[in-house]
């Protein structure tokens, strides 16, 4: 069986984009996936990369056709809940160190399908801690375990670790998917990557 590593935040819409169309792949491929959460802005600082609206801001069409390109995905997949948040961009470091401890409590794909929910369909502005705490206990979370571990000195080693090892792979954005040793950015790349774990498998 062949495992997918994704390189993971909640701040990309793309990651909320590919994370919806992986399922389908999964399945016809039989693979593995790994989430593997990572703070965006960390690997942007480290690997010296800058936001699209920054590095293309003063490029004359360019955000205009992303956001063409973005339209005509969420179409073809039929992602018709998908809302760009009003309150982008959003500070994730808590709701990533919540993932990191939903993975250790056992609960990630409810954490993960939560989180991007409140993110990228329900426009909730998930940097405000009340709004997170109410998002987990409204989900069935368990809400107190979480919080407290995200607190903790081992989560957030865990999450810069993790940063790190993503960087020191390759990775510079999100989504970012390992198939193996090789390297996939961007959600236009998922045929590619199904291709490469039906080579693999």
């Amino acid at each position: 069986m062949a495992r997918l590593d994704f390189i993971f935040d909640f701040a990309s819409p793309n990651a909320y984009f590919a994370y919806k169309v992986l399922p389908d792949i999964l399945q016809r491929t039989g693979a593995e996936l790994s989430v593997h959460p990572v703070l965006l802005g960390g690997l942007f600082k480290i690997t010296g990369n800058q936001p699209p609206m920054v590095a293309f801001g003063g490029v004359k069409g360019k955000l205009e056709y992303e956001m063409l390109e973005s339209k005509r995905f969420t179409e073809r997949h039929q992602l018709n809940d998908f809302r760009f948040n009003a309150n982008f961009p959003i500070n994730t470091i808590s709701i990533m160190r919540g993932l990191v401890a939903a993975q250790e409590l056992g609960c990630e794909q409810h954490y993960i399908d939560v989180m991007l929910s409140a993110m990228w369909e329900r426009d909730l502005k998930m940097d405000d801690g009340e709004v997170m705490t109410g998002v987990l206990t409204e989900a069935g979370l368990d809400t107190d375990k979480i919080v407290a571990l995200i607190q903790t000195d081992a989560i957030k080693d865990k999450l810069k670790a993790n940063t790190q090892s993503a960087a020191d792979r390759g990775a510079f954005g999100i989504p970012t998917f390992f198939v193996g040793d090789e390297m996939f950015f961007g959600k236009d790349r998922l045929g590619l990557v199904e291709e490469e774990l039906i080579k693999q498998a």
